[in-house]
């Protein structure tokens, strides 16, 4: 069992930065493969950003490529989401997730890696606002 649990959210001026941490407890934490969601009221669940476990290669949502940054650090159990030049429209709760170890999604990072379907663990979240 993993337990994922995320911080640093809070309120930012448009164009300002945050860099919000997702704290990882249990099994060995390079066994996951772990990504960064968000969802606004009323909007679906969207993906953000994803690391590997293998090689700590990324693959992230095209809204967000250039401005975010997503790293991880195995000797703290964890793994960050660095937020850049933020928007307006990135206001959500952001949730940090993983793969189950044995997962077959375990390789490289592609667009399956978008759905929130194939992570078995999830945090609670942490709200970013944006705004003047």
């Amino acid at each position: 069992q993993v337990q994922l649990v995320e911080s640093g959210g809070g309120l930012v001026q448009p164009g300002g930065s945050l860099r919000l941490s997702c704290a990882a407890s249990g099994r060995t934490f390079t066994s996951y493969t772990m990504g960064w969601f968000r969802q606004s009221p009323g909007k679906e669940r969207e993906f953000v950003a994803a690391i590997s476990r293998s090689d700590g290669s990324t693959y992230y949502a095209d809204s967000v490529k250039g401005r975010f940054t997503i790293s991880r650090d195995g000797a703290k159990n964890t793994v960050y989401l660095q937020m850049n030049s933020l928007k307006s429209e990135d206001t959500a709760v952001y949730c940090c997730a993983a793969l189950r170890a044995s997962s077959y999604y375990n390789g490289p990072l592609g667009p399956v890696h978008t759905s929130p379907k194939i992570y078995t663990y999830w945090g609670q979240g942490t709200q970013v606002t944006v705004s003047s």
